[in-house]
């Protein structure tokens, strides 16, 4: 096909890339994506082999297309007095995200963001049309309330964009800025929780009763270890999901999916067990990094932000030479790195350290 029938807006795009730095063989430390270095193990693994092997026996019916007792799973695990029609499950966050522009976004429509901040945001405007507003956050990576809402009411969109913990960052959404921009947005807030689970602060679910314009987005991919699982979902007033039906693809939840995200909910906190090592993990890193004299933005999540104090593109494609990968996402200077293993934070560490020398 000619590449003249392919969208204007999108003839100068490029794909989505978690892996631009060439590794030799296979990486010693992938801690480019904040997946959990934890896999599903022992009896929890054999409980998610059993939940998958019930579903594969009714593979040949298409999935539930209500997905009752997922939406009731979820709301459960939420909490926050969350009903199930409170509830929008999907492959990933990212996929409710587009159904939410879809629906809500599109052409003469405009969302705002807070750069640097997710970069599927902006990805998934371009896709559906939207234009993207780009606000700034301060020297510190943070968000006040008046720089938010100033914002808002310069660009009046139809959706915001926020992220509690801010990703690549880590930095952490103050409530105030919150509900300064819940009082000034005329549109939809998105308030994107997929690291919420690391969080001091928690989740802000209990505000959806008292915000109506207010839409949770959560994922099961980073603190449950279900990356390759692709399971997450929308939280938000029945009245604002309910136009993502006219916009979601029929059965756009496979059944294997649904199946093994029931299994892993009914055992959640078993699941979760090794959050705080993790975050045990992550002050250890960073202490590391300051020693080393690194600036490390402070982290709600579980990767941290630093400045390599020199080429961040450089530092980036040297580390992946020696199998451990990071992201360059920018501003220039500045790596994020996800808190691994043990063993892969330590690998991370001497190999910046022989990078640096």
């Amino acid at each position: 096909m000619s590449p003249l029938l392919v969208r204007a807006d999108l003839r100068t795009a490029r794909p989505y890339d978690n892996r631009p730095f060439p590794s030799a063989g296979a990486p010693v430390a992938p801690l480019n994506n904040n997946e959990s270095p934890f896999p599903p193990r022992g009896r929890h693994l054999e409980a998610l082999r059993d939940a998958a092997a019930g579903a594969l026996a009714t593979t040949n019916r298409y999935p539930d297309t209500d997905l009752t007792a997922l939406r009731t799973a979820l709301a459960r695990y939420v909490g926050h007095d969350v009903r199930p029609d409170m509830v929008w499950p999907g492959n990933g966050s990212n996929e409710v995200l587009l159904h939410l522009l879809l629906a809500y976004g599109g052409p003469g429509r405009t969302a705002l963001g807070f750069g640097p901040t997710y970069s599927m945001h902006e990805r998934i405007a371009a896709i559906t049309g939207t234009r993207w507003a780009a606000g700034a956050r301060g020297g510190d990576f943070g968000l006040d309330a008046e720089t938010a809402s100033a914002a808002v009411r310069a660009h009046r969109p139809h959706l915001v964009f926020l992220c509690a913990p801010n990703n690549p960052t880590g930095t952490p959404l103050d409530p105030a800025t919150l509900d300064a921009v819940l009082s000034a947005a005329p549109g939809l807030v998105v308030l994107d929780e997929a690291y919420v689970e690391f969080s001091r602060l928690g989740s802000r679910a209990g505000m959806l009763s008292d915000h109506p314009r207010l839409v949770i987005s959560r994922t099961m991919s980073k603190a449950f270890g279900f990356a390759g699982i692709r399971a997450g979902f929308l939280l938000a007033a029945p009245g604002v999901l309910e136009p993502l039906r006219l916009v979601a693809l029929p059965y756009h939840l496979s059944t294997l999916t649904t199946a093994v995200a029931l299994a892993a909910l009914e055992r959640s906190e078993e699941l979760l067990a090794h959050v705080p090592g993790i975050l045990a993990e992550r002050r250890r890193v960073r202490d590391a990094l300051v020693r080393a004299g690194h600036d490390v933005a402070p982290s709600d999540a579980n990767f941290l932000f630093f400045d390599t104090g020199g080429d961040s593109t450089h530092v980036a494609s040297r580390l992946a030479a020696h199998g451990v990968l990071v992201r360059d996402l920018g501003p220039a200077g500045w790596l994020r790195v996800t808190v691994g293993s043990p063993d892969e934070n330590d690998a991370f560490l001497r190999t910046l350290a022989d990078s640096s020398s």
